[in-house]
This record gives structure tokens, sequence and C-alpha cells, in this order.
């Protein structure tokens, strides 16, 4: 088969010829129709995360369909997702309290095992999602890591029905937000950098876009923060209203330079971090995408191009998502 294998030696990503991977009990091969391309893929091959492999294939936004350890619960041919999390241990406090996404033994697609940039790729059978048939491939495979860590930040930040919030950086992730709120009946602020991404943001209807240094016209509820950059937490903290929460979306963020307590964080506000997701947060996503018909914009790109879709992601020159098919 065919895959694209960060060697952490050389900083080198290379679509190379390797054997297709045998699944182990409780594991299933699957056939790679689509993989997202996350930051965090971005993160691992440019060292910014350390390396846990020696080699490895990136790619944890997986739509596979099972090409071998079918169970009947994931029969051959049945089409499933693969998201960040590989693996939790299932038996420490944090597992056992519905706080997974915290387990000091979990693992992780494309980062502690091979993911989903290559034509095959293995999967523990109870970290795959089926996938409602009107999610299509393409459009699916965004939402199996921006999507659900996109939901789960909206979880973190406490969004209510109705309320202001504000989406910092405007990417993968934080598109895929608008229509979640807007069917939670929610107001949507757009603070990003370039006009290329606030002239999106207006295509897709939020109520305003401006600089992340902007202050957006009415105090906000909530905000995510979507960049990698301090800078722009403390510009959410600057937007928010007494009580107000920034949920930090970012597995890698630089710095958070010193502010002002009195003038951006006393009176109750609060910042959160997100980390990782749980399966309940993929399940009720999903169902959600599903539901409202949830259709990311998306630029593929063959598997032997994953270079070219790194660097667009790099550079910011992608509009939404985009995605390798093998």
């Amino acid at each position: 088969m065919r895959a694209a294998v960060y060697d952490a030696s050389r900083h080198a990503l290379d679509v190379v010829e390797r054997d297709v991977p045998a699944p182990q009990p409780g594991e299933l091969l699957l056939r790679v129709r689509a993989c997202g391309v996350c930051r965090t893929d971005l993160h691992i091959v440019d060292a910014e995360l350390p390396a846990r492999l020696p080699h490895v294939v990136p790619g944890h936004q997986i739509v596979g369909e099972v090409a071998g350890g079918a169970t009947p619960e994931r029969p051959l041919g049945m089409r499933v997702g693969v998201s960040w999390i590989a693996s939790t241990d299932g038996t420490c406090a944090y597992c056992t309290s519905d706080r997974e996404n915290l387990c000091d033994a979990i693992r992780f697609t494309g980062y502690d095992r091979d993911g989903g940039f290559a034509q095959y790729a293995l999967a523990r059978a109870d970290f795959t999602y089926p996938l409602d048939k009107r999610l299509v491939d393409a459009h699916a495979a965004p939402l199996l890591c921006a999507g659900i860590i996109g939901f789960r930040a909206l979880r973190v930040a406490g969004v209510e029905r109705g309320e202001r919030v504000g989406l910092y950086g405007f990417g993968a992730s934080a598109h895929l937000m608008v229509p979640v709120l807007r069917a939670w009946d929610c107001s949507v602020y757009v603070a990003t950098r370039g006009d290329a991404h606030r002239a999106f943001a207006r295509r897709l209807g939020v109520d305003w876009t401006g600089d992340a240094a902007d202050r957006p016209p009415h105090a906000l509820d909530r905000a995510v923060t979507f960049a990698p950059s301090g800078d722009v937490v403390v510009a959410a903290l600057g937007a928010l209203r007494k009580g107000g929460v920034v949920a930090i979306n970012a597995i890698h963020l630089d710095r958070i330079p010193a502010f002002d307590y009195d003038a951006l964080l006393w009176g109750e506000r609060q910042i959160r971090s997100v980390a990782n997701m749980t399966r309940d947060d993929a399940h009720a996503f999903l169902d959600m995408a599903a539901r409202i018909g949830l259709r990311p914009q998306a630029t593929v790109y063959p598997l032997d191009r994953v270079a070219d879709a790194l660097a667009a992601i790099r550079l910011d020159e992608v509009d939404g998502a985009a995605v390798i098919v093998p």
C-alpha cells in the first residue's frame, strides 16, 4: 500500500510503499476512503510537538471501510470514522467518570500509532464511529476532529441557546461551528486575520467579522480561540462580558502575554482549555451533523500531494478543510 510516513530524525514526510497491516484482536483494518488534514498534523511534521515514534503515518480524521477484523457491530464494508483519540485504558478515574479525554494512558491516531495518510489503516473497533449515509466521504472527514473538537469547545465554553459567541481564527474547525451555532439560535462573531478568511465567514452568514484584535460591537457571552496564539486569547478576553468564558481550542499555544487582570479577567470571567474529545462528543456531534446537513467546504488532494495539503494549511491558503483521498 502507499503511505505518507513521517521520519522524526529527518523531520521529513515521504510517500512510500508499505505492507498492508494486519489487525490484532479488537482492531479493524480499514480501507481509507478519505482523511482530513488537521493543524495538529502540521504541528507533528513541523516538530512543534515532540515525536512519540521514530516513524509514523499522520492523519486522524479517517473515513474508512471495514476490510478486516470485522465484528457483528462493524461488518465488512461498513463505513466508519476514526478520530484523534485512538484508545484509553478505560479503567482510570478519568475514564470511569466520563472524562476519558483526560486519561493519562491516552493514545492518539497519527501520533502514537499510524493514521490515515495511507491506503489502509488500523483502528481499535470501539473507537470507531458508524457514519450516516448523509455524510459524504470528503465532507465527513473534517468532521472527525475539526468538527468534534470544535463541538467540544462549545460545550467547554458552556454555550447556551441564543447567546453571542465569538470565534477567534476561522479555519477547518471554526467554520464548522457556524451552522451548529445557528441551529442553537446564537449570534456569531468572527475575529480572524486575513481578508479572505473574513470574506469566507461573511459568505457563511455570520453576524460580524473583524481582525483578531478588533472589538466586536457587542460584549460576548462566550468565545472560542482556534488560533495557536496567546495574543488571540487576550483579545478574546477583552471582548467578554462579566461572567463570560473563553475556551482555548489548541493543542499547542505559543504563550499568553501578561495582561491587566482588573480590566480583562476580573468579574468572574474564565479561561478554560479544551483537551481532546470523548466518544460521547463524537456521537453527539456526528448525529447533529447528519440532522442539520452539515457539509464543510473541502479541498481534496491525492495522497502524493500530502505535502501540498500541509503547506496550504501552514500558509492559511485553504478555506474550510483540506482532505486527502488516497
